[in-house]
This record gives structure tokens, C-alpha cells and sequence, in this order.
């Protein structure tokens, strides 16, 4: 049985068992926005989805177009992703001027949905829109619970009570988390089972290994960037 090009494949030797993944699915989902109700935090204003509209767009575009364009300058690894990196530079930025629950899977969703439109077309939906929304999109979610809404430092003085008063460090250490962060999904959720679930594809244990070794240090570091760019431009624009 197969719909719109999933096959539904649970037997390939390796894949994460479906049961694991939707547990997370559910249970980092709940978790997230339970917390989020405990917090408090306020419902998405029309500014804040104008900002989760042209960071979607851009992210697009610079994945797609720009990055693509710029990878072909640069020496290929699997580590070295330049339309990737901008992607999440792009959607830290938005995630620090909303600050709300929610910002980073609608941010994802969106972006998916431009890039079925523009680019891979809708074939293995809806299950893209959950693997990026949930994973990506999540992560920054979970952060902003984490940090009660202000992430990056964003809305923090100098000399805030509590264990790192520093926005400084604080946007350095969030940063580097998110982009740790932000490397897992492609190696374990997609290589380790989306790809084996929807297309029947192998799954290589070693080269997920490989991906996650080189891949976590480097886009920490990518990370730590995309936090200060975005603690920048959140406070550039009187936030």
C-alpha cells in the first residue's frame, strides 16, 4: 500500500522503530506547549506573523537559490551546508524578534510549504511537514519555553537574576544548543527513518554516525553565530 509515494516500509534492517518516533512526536509536542500554557506567554500579533511570513519566504529563497548558488564556490562535504546554515540564521532571527511559542513549526510549516511549491514538489506529505515542523521548528519552540520567551538574551538586562546573567553567554550557549540541535534530525530521523519508511531506502548506521559527528560541532558553532545575528537584529529593531 502506498500513498502519494509513501510505502509505508517498517521492515528495512536498522530503521528506527516507528513507535519510538511518533512517541516523540507526541510527547516533545505536549511537553512543549504544556509548559508554554504554565509560562503564560501571549497569542501571536499581525507583526509577528508578517515576520514568520518573510522569514519563511527568505528561507526559501536562500536555501534554494542563494545557498545553492553559493555551495558550488565552496569544497562539497557532507558537513558543508550553506543553504542549510542561512536557513536556520534566517528562522533564529525570526524566532528572536517573535519570542512566542509556536513561532518555529509555523516558521517550518511554511517553509515547507514553499519549498514543495518551488522546489521538491508534495510527494511524502504530509509526513515532511511533521519531520520539519516537529524537529526543527520544535527545537526552537522548546528554547523560547526554556528561556521564558526571551531567547538570545533578547529582553534580559545585564546583570538579570539568575545562574548566567550575561546576555552575552546566554546567547552563545542557546545558540550553540539550537545548532547541535538543528544537526540530529537529517541523521537520525530522516536517514535513520523517514528515508527507509517512505522509499524502502537502506539504512547505514555507520555513515548516520559519520553525519552526526561532523555534522553537530560544526553547525553548533553556526549556531553560535545565528544567535548573535539574531540578538543583533532583535535589538536593532527596539526589542
Amino acid at each position: 500500500m502506498t500513498f502519494n509515494d509513501i510505502k509505508f516500509d517498517t521492515s528495512i534492517p536498522g530503521e528506527i522503530p516507528w513507535e519510538i518516533v511518533v512517541a516523540y512526536f507526541v510527547i516533545a509536542t505536549a511537553l512543549t506547549f504544556y509548559f508554554s500554557r504554565k509560562v503564560g506567554f501571549s497569542k501571536f500579533t499581525t507583526i509577528d506573523l508578517v515576520y514568520i511570513g518573510i522569514g519563511a519566504a527568505f528561507s526559501t529563497v536562500w536555501e534554494f537559490y542563494i545557498g545553492a548558488f553559493a555551495s558550488r564556490l565552496v569544497p562539497h562535504a557532507p558537513f558543508i551546508s550553506i543553504g542549510f546554515w542561512g536557513r536556520m540564521i534566517i528562522i533564529f532571527i525570526v524566532a528572536a524578534l517573535v519570542r512566542k511559542p509556536g513561532v518555529g513549526i509555523l516558521t517550518l510549516f511554511v517553509f515547507d510549504v514553499l519549498a514543495d511549491t518551488f522546489h521538491y514538489g508534495f510527494g511524502g506529505q504530509p509526513l515532511y511537514f511533521i519531520y520539519e515542523s516537529l524537529t526543527y521548528g520544535l527545537f526552537i519552540d522548546m528554547m523560547i519555553v526554556a528561556t521564558r520567551g526571551k531567547l538570545f538574551g533578547v529582553g534580559m538586562a545585564d546583570g538579570s537574576v539568575g545562574v548566567i546573567r550575561s546576555p552575552l553567554l546566554l546567547t552563545v550557549i542557546e545558540g550553540g544548543i539550537l545548532g547541535a540541535l538543528w544537526a540530529t534530525p537529517d541523521p537520525l530521523l530522516y536517514y535513520g527513518f523517514l528515508r527507509a519508511f517512505i522509499y524502502g531506502a537502506v539504512v547505514n548506521w555507520g555513515y548516520i554516525l559519520y553525519l552526526l559527528s561532523t555534522t553537530v560541532p560544526v553547525n553548533a558553532l553556526v549556531g553560535v553565530v545565528g544567535g548573535l545575528a539574531s540578538s543583533r537584529v532583535a535589538r536593532a529593531v527596539g526589542q
